[in-house]
């Protein structure tokens, strides 16, 4: 049986932008065929810019669909590379993933860490499922990727890089995992 995976986006926030790269990228991926034939894809598309609110329809889909793996992406305009963030906080609490994404992205190029998911909504919906998945002790797999702008020549690597991502989270091996007893232990 295929591993059930749920994909996330925004919608714009700012005047000047005609879209989201995070969502033009899920719709990319939403419309190949190939993709779509050999994974078992949800798309909650177009979160709206408010942290609760689309914490809210994350958790709920989460509870409805009881997905394998979570991939949430956001734009990150200033980045030029598709970035993987390893954890998310809250005021003084951190989360990290228990995806170890070092392992994760180690032989992609034009795929960064970083540990920094913004303040924004962003840093608030990762935080949020992190500690929705912890606290309700699901096994499921959560990792949250800034896109960059997309154009015509950075899209088919960046689409590349994130179906990689996403095919390697389906076939998750053992050592992608942190080393962590239970999930209490995850937060710092």
């Amino acid at each position: 049986m295929s591993k059930k995976v749920l994909l996330t986006s925004f919608t714009t926030w700012l005047p000047h932008q005609k879209s989201n790269s995070s969502d033009d990228l899920l719709r990319e991926i939403a419309q190949s065929p190939e993709i779509n034939s050999t994974l078992l894809l949800t798309f909650l598309r177009q979160l709206p810019v408010d942290i609760q609110q689309a914490s809210d329809r994350v958790i709920a889909q989460i509870h409805s669909l009881q997905p394998d793996i979570i991939v949430c992406c956001g734009m990150a305009e200033s980045r030029l590379n598709l970035t993987v963030e390893s954890l998310a906080c809250r005021e003084q609490d951190v989360i990290k993933t228990w995806v170890d994404v070092e392992r994760l992205i180690a032989d992609l190029s034009g795929v960064e860490i970083s540990h920094d998911a913004g303040k924004f909504v962003c840093e608030g919906l990762y935080y949020s499922i992190l500690h929705h998945l912890k606290t309700q002790q699901l096994k499921t797999h959560c990792i949250f990727v800034h896109v960059p702008i997309l154009t015509n020549s950075n899209f088919p690597q960046i689409q590349a890089n994130l179906t990689q991502i996403i095919y390697r989270m389906m076939n998750l091996d053992p050592r992608l995992l942190e080393e962590v007893g239970d999930l209490s232990e995850l937060t710092s």
